[in-house]
């Protein structure tokens, strides 16, 4: 078993949840956001340390040094390996800059100590790969959203009852699963519940409503925080795609791939930016589930890197529009707003962080996206041409919502509304990694690309559970490593890697 040189992983878990006791404390809510601050950068820190620790050993996993999780609940309750180790720095980036861009105007409605017991839960839920342990952390995660409906006095009942079947569903199919004495039949029963579960928490259609219902009603920076780190793909990583058949997987795949093309046609219509948001990012969520469920090795590598990619420029278009939204109140896209003259820095923050969602060129997203095209286009020409429309509408859409908010009106106010130097140190840090990521790839695509191969060598070693009846064979899944033709991004990739 190979040891960390220090404990990170407990360390930032910790030091959130110390952090959200001693702010707990605290009155002044500008106070309470400078501590906060101090907390996420410390978590930052050591989640970064985690990553260049486990870097430094040259191996697929590794434990805490002193794993006191583990040794009280046993298994593998606290892991990093190739697949969160990147995840987790991304975490811890996106509440430290959820925090920095939050404006006074925002900040008595915005709960620190909450976010802080939300990152820890976060952190530890995307460092443990123990199912039950993962289930656990998975319905923690999903209550301080709901506290906060509730202490506003908003509506809660479609958020409640989409994560208690998500939660039911779940939990249900992994008792059938992990109970090795109820038969395959029971088996394979159960990876169809957890899918199901899972697909609820993932947002795919029709259980899609919870996502624009949730941010109409809580706060935009709770939203932001509850959706973009995508826990559900990553359960889907951890719980699935190792014993899940390869006719399942495609069959997720096609739903998510249906998802994607519905939620971007949704965001081209809507008239309110929350709800376009909210449909933009289900859109090219549903597109890394696409590349995960295809299981294969370029088409993994490309949902991997689309995961990362997603994940910094989704939280920097958040934080713009919420700033837009400190200044204006609710954001109609059914108008001209003219914000440009007042606001130029939001805009092009705006423009940019949209962009790089689509993987327009230049962005990280963007070799991310063209390897998943690729392994779409394998699996099917028809699935490949969805990717692309998908992608397609969502830049019609963001640049459509830009035209919107920053152009067409001459806006008068006697406020000023030029950015502070808060939410631009935010944001332009998020657009600094997502452009240096497109601009030298290489470290980034070699990792992910790595992670897909391993996680396949995983599922070839781990049988998949049959879905026909038990007197029927089941189909070989085991993925072979690629055959890129020379010129595609696919042999690119393998000859940068090695493989």
């Amino acid at each position: 078993m190979t040891i960390l040189h220090l404990p990170w992983l407990e360390l930032s878990i910790a030091i959130p949840l110390i952090g959200a006791l001693w702010i707990a404390r605290k009155r002044d809510p500008e106070h309470a956001q400078r501590l906060t601050i101090v907390v996420q950068c410390l978590a930052l820190l050591a989640t970064i340390g985690a990553w260049v620790d486990f870097g430094s050993l040259r191996t697929f996993e590794a434990h805490d040094r002193w794993d006191l999780v583990s040794d009280l609940l046993g298994g593998e309750a606290l892991i990093i390996d190739e697949l969160n180790a990147p995840l987790l720095p991304l975490a811890a980036l996106m509440y430290l800059a959820t925090a920095i861009g939050t404006m006074r105007t925002k900040i008595r409605r915005f709960s620190f100590a909450g976010s802080l017991i939300s990152e820890a839960i976060l952190l530890a839920t995307l460092s443990t790969r123990s199912p039950w342990m993962l289930v656990l952390l998975l319905g923690a995660g999903a209550i301080p959203p709901g506290l906060e409906l509730r202490a506003r006095r908003k509506p809660a009942r479609v958020y409640g009852l989409h994560m208690a079947l998500f939660l039911g569903l779940l939990t249900a199919g992994q008792i059938l699963v992990r109970f090795d004495s109820l038969g395959d039949t029971a088996a394979a029963w159960g990876i169809g519940l957890s899918i199901a579960g899972l697909l609820v928490r993932c947002g795919v259609v029709p259980f899609h409503v919870w996502v624009t219902d949730l941010f109409e009603h809580a706060t935009f920076g709770t939203s932001l925080l509850f959706v973009t780190p995508m826990v559900g793909a990553y359960a889907v990583m951890r719980l699935i795609v190792p014993v899940a058949s390869e006719e399942l997987l495609h069959a997720v795949a096609l739903w998510a791939l249906v998802t994607a093309v519905y939620s971007s046609g949704m965001a081209l219509i809507q008239r309110e930016a929350r709800r376009f948001f909210s449909y933009v990012f289900l859109s090219h969520s549903a597109l890394v589930l696409v590349g995960l469920d295809l299981a294969t090795p370029i088409g993994l590598t490309g949902g991997l890197s689309i995961w990362l990619s997603l994940g910094l420029a989704m939280t920097g278009f958040g934080l713009t529009l919420r700033s837009i939204e400190a200044r204006i109140g609710r954001v109609s896209l059914a108008e001209f707003h003219g914000l440009y003259e007042h606001t130029p820095r939001l805009a092009v923050f705006f423009l940019l962080t949209g962009l790089a969602c689509v993987g327009f060129p230049g962005t990280f997203g963007f070799i991310g996206t063209e390897l998943l095209v690729e392994g779409a286009v394998a699996a099917s020409p028809w699935v490949g041409a969805a990717v692309v429309l998908a992608a397609a509408l969502n830049g019609i859409a963001v640049v459509q919502a830009y035209f919107r908010v920053f152009t067409g009106a001459r806006h008068r106010t006697t406020i000023p509304m030029r950015s502070r130097t808060p939410e631009k140190a935010a944001v332009l840090t998020l657009t600094l990694l997502i452009f240096g990521g497109g601009l030298y790839p290489q470290p980034g695509i070699a990792s992910r690309y790595h992670a897909a191969i391993e996680l396949i060598e995983q599922r070839r070693d781990t049988p998949p559970t049959p879905t026909k009846s038990p007197g029927q064979p089941s189909h070989d899944t085991a993925a072979r490593r690629p055959t890129a033709l020379p010129g595609t991004t696919a042999a690119i990739v393998e000859t940068s890697t090695g493989h």
